[in-house]
């Protein structure tokens, strides 16, 4: 096949990364090549996210970039979630996008790609959720994947377009979610780690009203190897004792929680429309501290949401103090058109938004520097990765506590020991240097299975 060269962009959460390497599996099946050249490739595919009007603003300037940089004969396909919300204003602002796909309808693909006039396909489906025999192709490194295990909220934040961007909440069946455990494990992925918009909520839709995580994740655990599974995006209101418990009986399942909580003061979570109170976020914390005391904990918080008092945010302030999490993922309040947050009163202005996100910003970071610190001698088990992105004389890996592309990562500046990437080591801790920790690799942990670097 001539003039089949395909070259992707992937934008927003994993779960989109997941959608893009079901497309490059379709593509990849029928004869098509990746690229990663933009200049060379005869097609461009952009996933694109429409969640945040920031996520937007990327989406629309990848695409401008793309057209501006293509050859002249190459077709460029939008899909993703800005498609299906604001298809009108890619088609009015970029009428050189060969084809529009919905978030839906990944699988027509191969279609877009094929199609000589210009088109689109967008469904009824908000969202798409891999079933059957559909190829995927990963790229993300070897060593780790993601698996989607749900699509769509049943949720209602009062600040979140997602349920009308990707529609109600969709659980995919257990047996299908062992079947691809079972192939990544196969494929010597090292680490899966769980998607979903929401993970506590997996099952609801199928008429068990409080879900069934912790059973999936025995069902999952049973499958022999020596693998990580992590998990992202778990509500409050839904880590109970059963998983706790598991944590603590399988070491495979990691001791790190990505849990959203948004706000600590109790007026902000109710005109949220959050499903938790202060009192509740606070003993959840407590409790995972006390039965897993190195649990790592991930939150997003939102500052500025529309009524939020300077007394309000300050109780944020007091609660990173109180509390000290590992990872703060700190956002400005975004006013979304069809939430009901953006019809509010009381919007905070831009100028304060920003004060407030830098003060809680700078707060964060004197916590993250005291927790780094007591790691100061920790022997770690880490996965080693690649060279340093600033220089081949340093190598980066991440332990337990670190999530690939959201968190920081182990610096490796003695690691001679060292002859694969992606294969985990023992690793001591002898410095720190911002939100990343510096090491010594001590020994190699396990056999050798990966490919070779070069020393």
């Amino acid at each position: 096949m001539s003039d089949n060269k395909v070259n992707f962009t992937s934008l927003g959460c994993p779960r989109n990364l997941v959608d893009s390497e079901v497309m490059l599996g379709i593509l990849l099946k029928a004869g098509y090549e990746v690229t990663e050249s933009i200049e060379e490739a005869d097609y461009l595919v952009v996933n694109t996210c429409g969640f945040l009007d920031s996520s937007r603003q990327e989406s629309k300037q990848a695409i401008s970039d793309l057209l501006e940089c293509k050859k002249k004969s190459a077709k460029l396909i939008v899909t993703g979630c800005m498609v299906s919300k604001h298809r009108s204003e890619i088609e009015e602002t970029f009428p050189g996008v060969h084809y529009l796909l919905g978030s839906g309808d990944v699988e027509g693909i191969l279609k877009a790609v094929q199609s000589d006039a210009q088109g689109q396909q967008i469904g009824s489906a908000k969202s798409y959720l891999e079933a059957g025999e559909i190829p995927r192709v990963l790229s993300t490194p070897a060593h780790y994947a993601y698996l989607k295990i749900a699509e769509g909220c049943r949720k209602a934040c009062a600040y979140c377009i997602i349920p009308k961007i990707k529609g109600p909440l969709r659980s995919k069946n257990t047996e299908q979610i062992l079947k691809e455990f079972r192939s990544l494990i196969a494929q010597g992925v090292r680490e899966v780690i769980l998607i979903a918009q929401d993970l506590g909520d997996y099952g609801k839709d199928q008429g068990m009203p409080k879900g069934r995580l912790v059973e999936l994740l025995k069902e999952i655990l049973t499958i022999e190897g020596d693998y990580w599974l992590r998990l992202l995006y778990l509500y409050p209101d839904e880590i109970d004792d059963a998983l706790i418990e598991l944590m603590l009986q399988d070491k495979r399942l990691l001791p790190y929680l990505d849990m959203p909580i948004q706000h600590i003061d109790n007026e902000m979570l109710v005109a949220m429309k959050r499903t938790t109170s202060a009192e509740q976020i606070k003993s959840v914390i407590t409790a995972l501290r006390e039965k897993i005391p190195d649990v790592h904990i991930r939150t997003s918080l939102i500052v500025g949401f529309p009524g939020e008092t300077e007394e309000q945010f300050k109780k944020l302030i007091a609660f990173l103090k109180e509390f000290p999490l590992n990872h703060v993922g700190i956002f400005k309040y975004s006013k979304e058109e069809g939430t009901p947050a953006g019809k509010m009163d009381h919007q905070i202005p831009e100028e304060v938004k920003e004060k407030r996100q830098d003060k809680l910003a700078a707060v964060q970071q004197k916590v993250v520097s005291d927790l780094n610190k007591k790691m100061l001698g920790h022997k770690l088990e880490v996965v080693v990765e690649n060279y340093h992105p600033e220089t081949d004389l340093l190598l980066v890996g991440r332990y337990f506590g670190q999530c690939p592309e959201i968190d920081g990562h182990v610096i490796l500046n003695d690691w001679q020991k060292v002859d694969q990437f992606g294969e985990r080591y023992l690793v001591e801790i002898t410095d720190v240097a911002g939100y990343d920790l510096i090491g010594r690799v001590i020994k190699r942990l396990g056999p050798s299975k990966k490919f070779k670097i070069t020393l």
